[in-house]
């Protein structure tokens, strides 16, 4: 946001306060005529008059700051007890009053408190303060609003008009009602698909949009700007680095980006660790900068965006970067971890060793930092709130971490999965891919040391059975092994993968979290309940807990140093997760993983046709397909079932028909230069290949034209 946005912004809060303290004003001044004696009313109406000349003077309001100076000025004395409210004085302070009003109404109409000349009226409140007996004044029209419209025109709606202050404590009943809605709303929507009558069917549909509609609406209520938050952060920089010798500046983008007021004041102390980690350990001293031929001025970066339905923070510095190999010894110093193990640790699970309670890098021990308290906490705190905290550095060039966290901490979605004839709630932030393994053969579910993994894209993916760890029926690890059908759900906690061995995958659902009872409240791998459709209550699981029972986050670093090779990692801003797919024989598109709802083989026999375009009935609803491989002029999708990438706007679906994916790979966002045909916005280079970029929007633009 720009500064002269910024600054309307605190216009329109100031007019907003001021006429509501004005209107009170009103009343202060009748009762005080009333009661000359009244303390609390004549201080409410010098706080008043104090508060409007302190913001119209910072905002260069210069005549209305003088006019609330001389008003100031005489209630000041009113106030002191060397005056005494009459008549006369408070006809003047009415005359006032009504005279900040009017410069108000024209602040609002024209940016500007006007140029009437409030002389005559200066002089009065002079008079009555020195105790005097003013001139009576003379009679004059005064306009105090604009002249009403004509011809029954409306008048603009003022920043007054337009807002209304609630008590956050009703949004958070208007929010409660609105889960209990949406649980109502499951219901009959799993009445509707059991009981195929069409009055209920119609009926059942329009709750569902007014329900989505009343849930975006009370959602939208109780946002807020993260520049609320991010204001008080320069502050904090420009103390710390007075402190550490250190010159820093700070850059935020993204400052208009809405969140929860639930989730912002969660947020607040984990994001403000992370800035004070950034200046105290992460920029250099000036001297050191300028050895290493960078500007003496560090750079502090904060950026925060919508994608994929979450938020998305980052805070980035220009900075030396974390040093791996300091951390190695650290880390066996400290004996988190044997000297041989340390030594097979790859870039990314030395990384992780900074989330270790107790873990610091710090020589010594400041009161800024060094008693390894801290980043462990950051890292538990947003993954209470279902979100996921990054790290990615390059010596010399800086550090960024990133947090990815839930709009809304009331209602949130969920894939749904069944086990021992219960279902459980994973909450969709923790999701990265569903995985249905075929038969026991190549390729499917091997054990290492005793403990099942599968080789997922020529990773080893640790695998947790929930029924074993729910202490329900379960087959022994050796059991998957071989198993004609296995449904893995790959799972992120703690930024390592993990894949959850589960009896079936059904439908993702809008969830509203309800906390646990009594009894369930100290159980680890539970962190919350929600009611289902049929009225029966599902648990919600704790992913971050559940692979510290199954103790497979050391298991995870170790496989994977074992059997994958140490990737360079680099701070890049523009890095996103793709879906990389082939259209006919050889095209290469990818497209942002954020984009993909849910990935879908489709036999052909289910296409249908309306208005000479492929449908087929999706989940209660029709989806409508586009063959990317016509659409691109490659031919057509040959295969049998059809491979389909599906993506979600809101309520409106489409099914992209691919011939083929590949792998889902994190690369650069920035295009190559170059011309880019229609449909694409150039290409990337992904894995040591050039990938064209799809750009969907530009598709689905074309294709509803």
């Amino acid at each position: 946001m720009s500064d002269a946005g910024d600054m309307a912004d605190v216009v329109r809060e100031f007019l907003i306060e001021s006429r509501e303290n004005l209107d009170q004003l009103d009343r202060d001044l009748v009762a005080l005529e009333q009661d000359p004696r009244s303390r609390e009313a004549l201080g409410s109406v010098f706080r008043t008059i104090h508060t409007i000349k302190g913001t119209c003077g910072f905002l260069g309001f210069g005549r209305l700051e003088a006019v609330a100076h001389a008003g100031e000025s005489l209630l000041s004395r009113l106030r002191d007890g060397t005056l005494t409210l009459t008549p006369e004085i408070a006809a003047g302070l009415l005359e006032l009053v009504d005279a900040v009003r009017g410069m108000l109404a024209c602040i609002e109409a024209t940016g500007t408190d006007g140029d009437a000349d409030h002389a005559a009226l200066l002089a009065r409140l002079a008079h009555l303060c020195a105790g005097e007996r003013p001139p009576a004044p003379e009679p004059a029209e005064t306009a105090l609003r604009p002249a009403a419209p004509e011809d029954g025109a409306r008048r603009p709606r003022g920043a007054v008009d337009s807002t209304i202050r609630v008590d956050v404590r009703l949004l958070d009943r208007l929010m409660n009602l609105v889960g209990e809605l949406v649980l109502a709303r499951n219901q009959l929507l799993q009445m509707r698909g059991a009981r195929a009558e069409p009055a209920l069917a119609a009926a059942a549909q329009r709750l569902d949009t007014i329900t989505t509609a009343l849930q975006e609406g009370v959602t939208k209520a109780r946002m807020q700007p993260i520049g609320g938050l991010w204001g008080k952060l320069p502050r904090i920089v420009r103390d710390l680095a007075v402190a550490c010798g250190k010159q820093v500046r700070v850059e935020m983008e993204g400052r208009d980006t809405e969140l929860d007021k639930t989730v912002i004041e969660a947020i607040k102390d984990p994001l403000v660790h992370l800035v004070r980690n950034a200046v105290d350990h992460g920029i250099e001293a000036p001297a050191a900068r300028l050895a290493a031929g960078k500007p003496a001025e560090g750079c502090l970066r904060l950026r925060a965006f919508h994608e994929g339905g979450q938020v998305h923070l980052e805070i980035a510095d220009d900075g030396a970067g974390i040093d791996t190999n300091r951390i190695r010894a650290k880390a066996v110093a400290q004996g988190l971890v044997g000297a041989e193990q340390a030594a097979r640790l790859g870039e990314r699970e030395l990384l992780e060793l900074i989330f270790e309670p107790g873990f610091s890098t710090a020589e010594r021990v400041t009161r800024i930092s060094g008693r390894g308290v801290g980043m462990d906490v950051v890292r538990s705190n947003i993954e209470k709130i279902g979100g996921t905290l990054d790290v990615e550095t390059a010596p010399g060039r800086g550090t960024c971490f990133r947090i990815r966290i839930p709009l809304t901490l009331a209602i949130a979605p969920a894939l749904i999965v069944a086990c021992d004839g219960d279902r459980y709630a994973i909450p969709q932030a923790s999701v990265r891919e569903v995985v249905r393994l075929e038969g026991g053969g190549p390729g499917g579910v091997e054990l290492l040391g005793g403990a099942p993994v599968y080789r997922l894209r020529g990773a080893l993916l640790p695998l947790v059975q929930l029924g074993r760890e729910l202490g329900v029926a379960a087959p022994a690890p050796a059991d998957l092994v071989g198993a004609p059908t296995t449904d893995v759900v790959v799972l992120e906690a703690a930024g390592r993968r993990f894949g959850l061995v589960v009896d079936a995958v059904l439908d993702p659902e809008e969830i509203v979290v309800k906390p646990l009872g009594r009894l369930l409240r100290g159980v680890p791998v539970f962190a919350g309940a929600t009611v289902m459709g049929d009225g029966r209550v599902a648990l919600i699981l704790d992913v971050l807990g559940l692979a510290a029972r199954a103790h497979v986050l050391a298991e995870a670093g170790e496989a994977a140093a074992d059997d994958r090779p140490a990737r360079a990692p680099a701070v890049a801003d523009d890095s996103r997760d793709f879906l990389v797919f082939l259209l006919g024989a050889e095209a290469r598109m990818a497209m942002p993983l954020a984009l993909v709802a849910r990935l879908e083989e489709i036999p052909r026999a289910a296409v249908e046709w309306v208005g000479g375009r492929p449908v087929v009935q999706y989940r209660g609803g029709i989806l409508p397909l586009l063959p990317l491989a016509e659409v691109f002029g490659v031919g057509a999708a040959q295969a049998d079932p059809l491979t389909v990438v599906v993506h979600a706007d809101g309520e409106r679906c489409v099914g992209l028909v691919v011939d083929r994916i590949l792998d889902v790979v994190r690369a650069s966002a920035r295009p190559t230069r170059g011309a880019a045909r229609p449909g694409t916005a150039g290409a990337v280079v992904i894995e040591e290949r050039v990938t064209e970029l799809l750009d969907l929007p530009a598709i689905l633009a074309r294709e509803a034209a």
